[in-house]
Formats: C-alpha cells, structure tokens, sequence
C-alpha cells in the first residue's frame, strides 16, 4: 500500500511531460503551416509571379517550374513596399492614359523643305487601315514585341538580358532625352541586333498638333541623337506618344524616310496592372503578324519585367518573334506637297 502514492505522482510526472511535447509538437506545426501560407506576421509575402530579384533578369521562380503561376489575370501588383517611382526613369514618369487627339495641324504648302529622306527598301509599307496610314501588323506571320519610353538603366538591361536569354529581337521606340542620357543602352540595344526606333524627343503626346516645322524638328533631332550614339544605325520607324496620330506627324515621319508604326496588342502596362494581367492580355489577344507594345521606361516597369518570361515562353511555342525589319537605306528626295498628302493617306 505504501507504494500508492509514489505510483501516483510518477504518473502524474509523465502526464505532464507527455503533455508538454504534445504541445510543443501543436505550436511548431502552426508555426511551419502559417509560414508556408505567408502569415509570418510581418504581412503577406508577394506572389513570386510579381516580383524581380535583386540582380536577377528574370522574376522569382519563374521558368518552366514557376510558369503556371502566370497568366491568371488575378495577380495584383503590390503596392505596399513597392518602391516609389521617383522620376528617375528619364523623360518623367508616364503612367497615365494617353489622351487621343483628334486635330491635325496641316503639313504647309509649297515646294517643300528640299529633306532627303533615307528609304528603305524592305522595311515595311505604309497599311491604310492603320491611324494615317500607321502598321499595326508585321505583314507576315511573324510576331513583333516591341518596348517603349526607353531606354532605362533600371529596366532595359533586365529587358536585354530575357530577350537575349530566349534568342529573341525586338523593336526600341526610344525618347531623345533618355537617348542622349544613356547613351551605352542604346549601343546595347543597337548590338544585340533589335531595331530602333524614333518615340519623340520627349514623349510629346500632343506633337501631331503642332506646326509641321517643329515636329519635323523634333523627329529629326531624335533620330540624330540615336544614330550620334550609335554609329551606322537604322532609324526605320517613328511611334507617336500616346498613339496620337495626326497627318502632320505620319507626313513628317516619312519625310524623314521613317514608317508610322502603332501596335495590335496592347496590355496597358504602363497603368501597372500587375503582371498576370499583362500575361493574359497578351497571350490572348496576340495573333500572327500582331505588333505588341510593352514599356521599358516611363515609370514603374517591375510588372512587364515579371510579364516578359512568360510572355516569351508562350509565344515562342506559338509564333516567330522578330524585329521588325529595317532594310536597305536608299537616298531620296522627299518634300512634295504630293508626297507629303499621299503620306497623309497612308498611300504607299
């Protein structure tokens, strides 16, 4: 009888001892399952789909592993912790809807200004269906990506590294000022063989307004500025900001011996809308000889950098992806009131 008690209070011991390794075994297991759902309770981690790591060309996780996590149309893009656009991306910060403009200040009469335009034979005629005659299309089953605004020397080099990884041209639409202060970008962009491409020498979205003097001043500075930087390259195509077209700027840009190139395919990043959404757009809507426009400056551009792998991956399964070709540049008087009207036209 005397060893009752002492039974007792050795059962007593262990019941507490199971019952501490029980619950230690509780906590740690909620600890690992809140972890692993993101609730470390310093707030949500970012969706690896929407985020580039530091030094990286590529976002988190992506590649053939991480490429499901794309495309949904649902991912947000943070915008807690996002680092603030601070101006810093050359010609200030564009992430606003372009306004449409509707009046078109005349091309001036007369004998012309005696320009001689620099053709090119190959490149791409001018297409009536477009805006004054502007391409929308490649004219060929090809499928042309092409990048706005830049360059940039936080987001062009993350741009050059994925299409150089994928073994894929594009098309630069560049702004003179962003030109003039980087200009290695440009002789980047120029090296890896894409094409270039005249965007404004300020992304002046009301240029197609102004006098035909001034905008011809305009497009002409900025080609000049390219071709300083970049010594022997082609300035085949200019692209209005904003998509404004205006006779008076498509006749100027041929004048300058330049094709109007508008898009097919637009996702809209500039408005940053994470980059599943920019992923389904363009994946949906592209089709062969569609021309997508992309940004690599102006702003905030994690979200097409996080859009690009994607977008490569499932269109290069689908479509060639080319630069748009430049051609052979041919001298040419150009300066006619008949020219400058038939270019108007978009009449070839």
């Amino acid at each position: 009888m005397s060893g009752g008690p002492l039974m007792g209070t050795m059962s007593r011991g262990r019941m507490v001892a199971v019952a501490a390794v029980v619950t230690t075994a509780i906590l740690g297991s909620t600890y690992l399952l809140g972890r692993s759902l993101g609730m470390s309770g310093v707030g949500p981690e970012r969706p690896a789909a929407s985020r580039v790591e530091a030094g990286s060309a590529y976002p988190a996780g992506a590649g053939p592993e991480g490429e499901a996590g794309f495309g949904t149309g649902t991912e947000p893009e943070a915008t807690s912790g996002d680092e603030p656009d601070d101006g810093s991306a050359g010609a200030g910060s564009r992430d606003r809807e372009p306004t449409p403009s509707t009046t078109a200040t005349p091309a001036p009469s007369g004998s012309g200004t005696g320009d001689h335009a620099r053709g090119h034979e190959g490149q791409l005629p001018p297409e009536p269906s477009g805006p004054q005659g502007a391409r929308r299309t490649t004219g060929s089953s090809d499928v042309a990506l092409t990048f706005d605004d830049g360059p940039d020397p936080r987001f062009t080099p993350q741009v050059l590294a994925l299409l150089r990884r994928f073994q894929v041209k594009a098309t630069f639409c560049l702004v003179g000022e962003n030109v003039r202060a980087y200009p290695e970008l440009v002789r980047a962009i120029a090296a890896d063989g894409h094409t270039l491409c005249n965007h404004s020498w300020s992304h002046d979205v009301d240029l197609g307004k102004r006098p035909y003097a001034t905008i011809l001043a305009d497009l002409r500075r900025t080609s000049d500025a390219i071709r300083a930087v970049a010594p022997g390259a082609v300035v085949a195509y200019y692209r209005q900001p904003g998509g404004n077209w205006t006779a008076s700027v498509a006749a100027a840009a041929r004048q300058l011996g330049m094709t109007p190139l508008h898009w097919t395919v637009d996702p809209r990043d500039w408005a940053r809308p994470g980059a599943g959404n920019i992923v389904t757009t363009v994946t949906t809507r592209t089709f062969p000889g569609a021309i997508v426009l992309l940004h690599d400056a102006g702003g905030d551009r994690r979200g097409t950098v996080s859009a690009l792998y994607p977008i490569l991956v499932t269109l290069g399964r689908r479509y060639a992806l080319a630069a748009l070709p430049t051609g052979t540049p041919t001298e040419h008087p150009v300066g006619t009131d008949a020219d400058r009207t038939s270019a108007g036209r978009g009449v070839g």
